[in-house]
């Protein structure tokens, strides 16, 4: 396994975090429209988990980042469910657990931030992710909730927390 460690965004991380995201997206033939890919947030990740109630953590190998995963409270909706957002590896970090601990520290922030429920949209296609979601206690719902502007994301989950 790599060294990595995860941590908390910052301001300098931005650049190489919509890299990994973008890179994510073409590697894997992700729609584009309707996704994280045209989300304006992924350009600048820092300031858009920079608020009450919000986090992003980065998987970084000797400066580079590889990977990242946040928790938002869910746009539009009830207060008490937030949303697991933008959960992102670059080839490298895969298989290596890390997406695990990703999840698991998001899950952690989402508990001291005092929600109650942790929903999610993601594309069919990605199924590895879906089997880490579905491992986690995440399970199908039947419609989308909130306002992501994800249009194209058509597969919802959400968790008890």
């Amino acid at each position: 396994m790599l060294d990595m460690q995860i941590r908390e965004i910052t301001k300098e991380d931005n650049l190489q975090v919509e890299s990994v995201i973008r890179s994510a997206f073409l590697e894997l033939n992700i729609p584009l429209k309707g996704t994280a890919y045209e989300d304006p947030e992924t350009s600048s990740m820092f300031e858009a988990y920079n608020s009450e109630r919000s986090v992003y953590f980065v998987v970084e190998h000797h400066g580079i980042i590889l990977g990242g995963a946040g928790i938002k409270p869910l746009k539009n909706f009830d207060k008490d469910v937030c949303e697991l957002q933008k959960m992102y590896s670059a080839p490298k970090m895969r298989g290596q657990g890390m997406g695990q601990k990703l999840m698991d520290r998001c899950i952690e922030s989402a508990l001291s931030f005092g929600f109650k429920k942790c929903y999610l949209e993601t594309i069919p296609m990605l199924e590895a992710a879906i089997k880490l979601y579905r491992r986690n206690g995440f399970y199908d719902i039947n419609t989308s909730l909130g306002s992501t502007g994800h249009h194209n994301c058509s597969l919802w989950m959400i968790k008890e927390l």
